[in-house]
This record gives structure tokens, sequence and C-alpha cells, in this order.
């Protein structure tokens, strides 16, 4: 039997009805009737035009998203023991799909764990997270102690949970920015840096939670960087947008002949410098400072043989699609001509606006004006701690391909 509901309530129109009903848990402000007699952040019960319930989500009037479902289920009690099955789900989802691997890797996605707008990133004994979602927002020192907890009756000892919220998006939802330790009931005095050590297919890196891109390091090409490794024996690479120095790291230790780093950002190339150092590897990568845009033209035809294209996000919004599809063709079109006859290329798109057709046919069109046919070896994804709903495709949006160029 349904409990009795006594959480505020609203109504929406028939599209977002079949949007729910189908699985997607955004209800944006365009789709919404009338308001809850709510604050932002709390639950609020959704209801079709009949009455029907729908779903019980976080409430905002602030953000385009009015409501963020977290259940589509009436009997559904949101206590924090609900929070916390929630929470034992996605680690016993970690450990199934990442194995020995879970000591570092993505222990929260968002949406497609079913915490709207949160992310947690586990770097060894550290956490690193970024919440955008305001009803999260208010419950987060209770989620995250309990995943401590959950960690920890696992025999995984946390030493410290570091929030990365320095994002101008949270203000948009009614949040402000910052970063610094969260203070836990349960958690020793934070360390005195923010750097932590971690180590990926064999590679070790220095992680600089405070003031890296993201949560300090991209966790969702874990096992791209180890595909690329093999394929590595004996080339000449060049791996640009190096960022930290990963994929170039992976490929040195595959055994490339030479290998050759770009990245824009000098901040960015002195830490790849020192990951390579860590690691024993500096007399075998070398590093430049340089818009990849610029460099690529510069190159004579044959001097690679591996080129690998990991670039951030050229679009963030549907708005910028048709500049960023001419981004992604010219910096692959110049790659491609470079390549010599069985050259490998390594390229992705980190964008979910850029979807998979629209890159595929990006691809294809680059690969006409360029005279070459790509001979895939590998289509890949995101690693799975960063898992994928299909039923909300902004959960699908890293796409990577390994070709030779023939």
């Amino acid at each position: 039997m349904k409990q009795t509901r006594d959480y505020p309530r609203l109504t929406v129109t028939e599209k977002a009805e079949k949007l729910i009903r189908a699985g997607h848990p955004w209800i944006y402000h365009t789709e919404v009737f009338d308001a809850p007699s709510c604050e932002d952040g709390a639950l609020t019960d959704v209801l079709n035009r009949k009455g029907s319930y729908l779903g019980t989500g976080f409430y905002n009037s602030r953000s385009k998203i009015r409501v963020r479902l977290i259940s589509r289920n009436a009997n559904d009690r949101f206590d924090e023991a609900f929070f916390r099955r929630r929470l034992c789900y996605a680690w016993d989802y970690r450990k199934a799909v990442m194995g020995e691997d879970a000591d570092c890797c993505r222990l929260i996605f968002g949406e497609a764990d079913f915490f709207p707008g949160l992310t947690v990133d586990r770097f060894g004994d550290i956490l690193v997270t970024q919440t955008l979602c305001l009803g999260i927002e208010r419950i987060k020192p209770m989620l995250l102690e309990a995943l401590c907890a959950i960690l920890r009756e696992d025999g995984q000892e946390i030493r410290a949970v570091y929030e990365r919220n320095d994002v101008a998006i949270r203000e948009l939802e009614g949040m402000e920015q910052g970063k610094g330790f969260l203070p836990l009931p349960s958690l020793p005095d934070p360390p005195a840096s923010t750097k932590t050590q971690i180590t990926e297919n064999g590679v070790r890196y220095l992680v600089d939670y405070e003031n890296g891109q993201k949560t300090g390091f991209f966790l969702d090409q874990k096992y791209n960087r180890r595909a690329v490794a093999a394929l590595s024996r004996g080339r000449r690479v060049l791996d640009c947008f190096t960022h930290t120095g990963s994929f170039a790291l992976n490929a040195a230790l595959g055994g490339a002949q030479s290998v050759h780093a770009v990245d824009i950002s000098e901040a960015a190339v002195g830490c790849a410098w020192e990951n390579a150092a860590l690691n024993g590897l500096a007399g075998n990568i070398t590093f430049s400072v340089e818009n990849v845009f610029d460099l690529l033209p510069r190159l004579d035809r044959g001097g690679y043989d591996f080129i690998i294209l990991d670039p951030p996000a050229f679009t963030k919004s549907r708005h910028t699609i048709d500049s960023a599809r001419r981004g992604y063709k010219e910096i692959n079109l110049r790659a491609m001509r470079l390549l010599p006859r069985g050259g490998l290329l390594a390229t992705c798109s980190c964008s979910h606006f850029m979807d998979e057709a629209l890159f595929c046919e990006m691809l294809r069109s680059a690969a006409a004006d360029a005279e070459v046919s790509l001979r895939q070896i590998e289509a890949r994804r995101q690693s799975p701690d960063h898992p994928i709903l299909w039923n909300v495709p902004e959960t699908d949006y890293l796409k990577f391909y390994l070709f030779q160029v023939v």
C-alpha cells in the first residue's frame, strides 16, 4: 500500500510526463504548471494533470531544471536509510566493475547513480566531491559521512573529503562557489597538502585536487589510456592536449620509440613533467607548451606514426555545436594528413552535445578531405565507473576511437 504523501505537489505537462515515464530524471521550468509551496532544495511530489503520482525530487525555483527526481516509487521514504542503500548500491557496483581499480575511481556519477548533481571521485584515501544540486547540498554532510562509513566497513580507510565547488553553475542554482575540506565527525584533521599520489595502469601520478581541473584528475579515460599503451611499442607518438601527461606516460611505458607531449597550459605541462620524473620517464618524453591548432600545420608528414587527440570539450551547449565541429575537424584532418600509411590515430570528444553521430560524421568528412581511409581498431567509451544510463543521454559523453590510417 502506498504511504500517505506529505510532500508539496507540483504538476507537469504531458511532455514532462512522457520523459519521466521513460526514465529521465529532469523536469525543466517550461514543463511546470504550478510551483509547490516549499523552499528551494526541498523534496516535492510530481504529478500529472490528472493528479497521478510520477515521482519525487529536489525542487529549485532558481534552476532551469526545476525538479531533479530521485525516485518514482510512491512507497519510498527519503530518510537516511534510503540514501545509505543508494550509496551501498553505488559502492557495490564499483567493486564489481572496477575490481582492484576501485581504489581510484568515480564513486558517485550524479544521475547515473541516482544522486542528481553529485560527483564523488576517490583518489586512494581522499574523496573529492562536487555538488551541483541544491537538494543534495542540503544533505551532503549526511551523505558523505555515510559513504565514508560504508567504505570503512569494507576495509577502505578515508583520510579526508575535499570539495571542488568552484564552478559558476552553482551560482545559477542558488549556491555559492568555494572549495576546501569538508569537516566530518568521523574524519581526522585534514592533511597539510592537497596533493596526493595515485597509481593507474602501473603509472604513478601526482594529483593536485585543490588546483587541478575538475576534481584533479580525469579518471574516465583509465582504460582508454591502457589501450593506447598496448599499441605504442616502437611508435613515434605525439600526444596533443596532454594535460598532466597521462596518455604520453602510458605510451612511454608501453614501449614507444619516442613521445612528444603538448599542451597550451604551462602549469599542466609542468605537472606532466613532474609525473614523467615520478615514473623515471623524464628522459623518454619531451614536452612543449603550444597551441595544438598552431602546431599541427607546422609539422611534416611522417614525423610521427601515432597521434593522440584528447582535447577539452569544444562545446558545452547546443548553441556552439557548429563551431565545435569545425574545431574537431581541423585537428583530426591535420592529424590524418600528418600520419604515414599504417599510422595510428587516437581521437576523442568529451562533450555530450557532440554526440556519437555528429562525431563520426565529422571523422568521415575529415578522412575524405585528407584522402585517407580509417580502419577502426576500437570504439570505446568512458570507464565503467562512469556508467551510462540509456534513458539519460547526458550520462553518455565520452567517445574514443582508435584507427589505423590507410
